[in-house]
């Protein structure tokens, strides 16, 4: 029977690796480890070496873009001044104007219609034509009319035959009447027969006239001056007297007035200057207020103020000579109410807003800015009075005021020197070019050294050699890229 043999001792317990293999798999994860350290050493060398500024030429560009030395804004502390635009205060007159919208409104607009009815035989107006009053415009047929007058006219000269013949018959009776041979009370119905008759004529007289009148009203004539509009009717119609549409509407537009509302509370100073006798000079202007149209003079204000609006009608007058305004147009008014003489007055865009008030930048002698709060007083079309806190002749900021702050410094257009132009620039763009190529190069030493760092992990035979070889290409890489990268940004 066989005996078990006792176990060797080179043979390894059960379970275990052989003592070979546990050395050479600790040597590779050393391998590894080592190798992920260098990678990452280089990354975070990469990503954070500084950028090296190669000129001044360079130097003043990075400024330009804003980065480190570039400008600071307008705090003032080290940047370049800001470009603003300056006026100096004056003395001027500065006019108080009320503004509102207005709409022209004719003096006088008439339809015309007929007083008799009858078929038009004529239209003598064209359409658009200027009138004057009693310009003849249509006519009816007058053959009726005319007929009308002639019997009017017999009736009268039938019934003044009768009257002449009663009273011839009245003398006689009263000579009876003397000589007592006639009855009182003949004499008393003869009379009254002579006054019944007068009264017939005299109202043939009137119908006579009445005919007359219709005879004159078949020839339509213009009431008013002023332009006509759009006919509505043509000859050879038969009309009505009174009828809507009528023959012509005229419209009066020499003179013409423009209606307007003010607030309120300019009702007292308007009344002051009324009663005063002082001309209140109008100008109404187009939509754009670009144009003045047409110039005159305010005429009266309504009797009372309109409750919902807190506003009063206002009404002027203007000649209108030239026919710029039009009926029903809609424009703009300016109300001259006063003029303030010699106010110190600046550009209204150079008063600006705060939440302390109003304030103005004062340009010092030194070429920076105070902030000056004021008193504004009435402001114009174009500039601003200043009422308090302001002397004649200081340079105050016009544009470019909202980069500033106190004590900023400033330049003007005519401050700024002239630009100038780089002279390296060709060289600059050829340098760029070879660091270009020269980092090319660089990178194509660090893609090496990073393949034989990949074959080296990969070898498990020859792990040794492969590490140290991995070792000196890092370390090679790391070296070049000092010299290398600066070029590389330039």
């Amino acid at each position: 029977m066989d005996q078990p043999k006792p176990p060797s001792r080179t043979t390894p317990p059960t379970g275990e690796p052989p003592a070979g293999v546990r050395r050479r798999r600790w040597v590779g994860s050393t391998i590894a480890v080592v190798t992920l350290v260098a990678i990452a050493a280089l990354a975070w060398y990469l990503t954070h070496r500084p950028q090296p500024v190669p000129n001044a030429a360079g130097a003043a560009a990075a400024g330009a873009r804003g980065g480190p030395g570039g400008p600071l804004g307008a705090s003032g502390r080290g940047g370049p001044p800001s470009t603003v635009g300056v006026a100096t205060s004056r003395h001027a007159d500065i006019p108080v104007i009320i503004e509102a919208l207005g709409t022209v409104t004719s003096g006088a607009s008439v339809t015309v219609t007929p007083q008799v009815s009858g078929v038009i035989t004529q239209v003598l107006y064209t359409e658009g034509q200027m009138v004057k009053k009693g310009q003849l415009l249509a006519t009816i047929d007058p053959k009726p009319f005319e007929a009308a007058v002639a019997q009017a006219a017999a009736a009268r000269l039938r019934d003044s035959a009768q009257l002449d013949s009663a009273r011839v018959q009245l003398e006689r009776y009263q000579v009876l009447l003397k000589q007592d041979s006639i009855a009182r009370q003949t004499v008393d119905t003869q009379d009254a027969l002579v006054k019944q008759l007068a009264g017939t004529v005299a109202l043939d007289r009137a119908n006579e006239d009445t005919a007359r009148l219709n005879l004159q009203w078949s020839r339509i004539v213009a009431p008013v001056a002023g332009r006509v509009g759009l006919r509505p009717i043509d000859a050879g119609n038969y009309i009505a007297s009174g009828a809507a549409t009528g023959i012509a509407t005229i419209t009066q537009i020499t003179p013409i007035d423009v209606q307007f509302s003010i607030p309120q509370e300019r009702v007292p100073e308007i009344k002051e200057r009324i009663n005063a006798g002082a001309p209140l000079p109008v100008t109404a202007w187009d939509s754009a207020r670009t144009r003045q149209l047409e110039a005159g003079t305010f005429l009266t204000l309504d009797n009372q103020i309109d409750t919902q609006t807190g506003t009063i009608k206002a009404k002027a007058r203007f000649a209108n000579a030239s026919g710029t305004l039009f009926p029903n147009q809609f424009v703009n008014v300016r109300l001259l109410l006063k003029t303030i003489d010699s106010a110190v007055v600046v550009p209204v865009i150079a008063l600006r807003h705060g939440p302390n008030g109003d304030f103005v930048y004062v340009v010092n002698a030194d070429r920076t800015v105070s902030l000056r709060n004021v008193t504004a007083g009435v402001s114009g079309v174009n500039d601003v009075a200043i009422a308090k806190g302001l002397a004649l002749g200081e340079e105050v900021v016009t544009e470019g005021g909202d980069r500033l702050k106190d004590g900023a410094k400033v330049q003007t257009s005519a401050d700024r020197p002239p630009r100038t132009t780089l002279p390296d620039a060709r060289d600059a763009s050829s340098d760029g070019k070879g660091a270009g190529r020269r980092a090319s190069g660089v990178a194509g030493t660090q893609s090496e050294g990073r393949g034989a760092r990949n074959r080296g992990a990969e070898t498990a035979g020859g792990a040794a050699a492969a590490g140290a070889g991995d070792s000196a290409s890092s370390s090679d890489a790391t070296s070049a890229a000092p010299g290398a990268a600066p070029r590389a940004t330039q």
